[in-house]
């Protein structure tokens, strides 16, 4: 984002993070509309509904758990990213909340780096305690993704 001039900001980390986690989100959503069975996309339309309707009423509606589960993936991938975070947002320390999306923040996967490779005498437990935080994020937002594909197949009716 550096030719935007945002520098190191809330906005240049969250627009670095969208677009890398860009491509999880339309593979996931391709494979979504794909798994809907042609046949309802040839009975809506033979019923006489156009195109768009029949993509509004029954294809998406029948592929929307699975693209909320290839959102609810691609923002715990973005959890966990380190690098991204590292170039276009973090800060070492911040005695305060950020005010704007154009300050610094302090985000947790390059808190853990920091603490665990730059900061000398760092305790282990508070070491381990970040990334258990860290790790129990992801694993949560995992788990909410696979329950709610998993109610929502339950419910399909096909």
């Amino acid at each position: 984002m550096l030719f935007l001039n945002f520098g190191t900001s809330i906005l240049a980390g969250s627009l670095t993070l969208g677009l890398m986690t860009l491509p999880v989100l339309i593979s996931t959503a391709e494979e979504a509309i794909r798994s809907v069975p042609a046949d309802f996309r040839t009975v809506s339309l033979s019923l006489g509904a156009t195109r768009w309707q029949t993509i509004r009423h029954q294809v998406l509606p029948h592929a929307l758990p699975g693209i909320i589960t290839g959102i609810i993936l691609g923002l715990s991938r973005a959890a966990g990213e380190t690098a991204p975070i590292l170039f276009t947002v973090a800060a070492f320390y911040l005695p305060e909340l950020p005010t704007s999306v154009f300050d610094q923040t302090m985000a947790l996967p390059y808190h853990l780096f920091v603490i665990s490779t730059q900061v000398p005498g760092m305790p282990l437990q508070i070491q381990y305690g970040t990334a258990l935080v860290l790790l129990l994020i992801v694993l949560s937002l995992t788990l909410v993704a696979t329950v709610f594909r998993t109610i929502m197949r339950r419910r399909r009716e096909w």
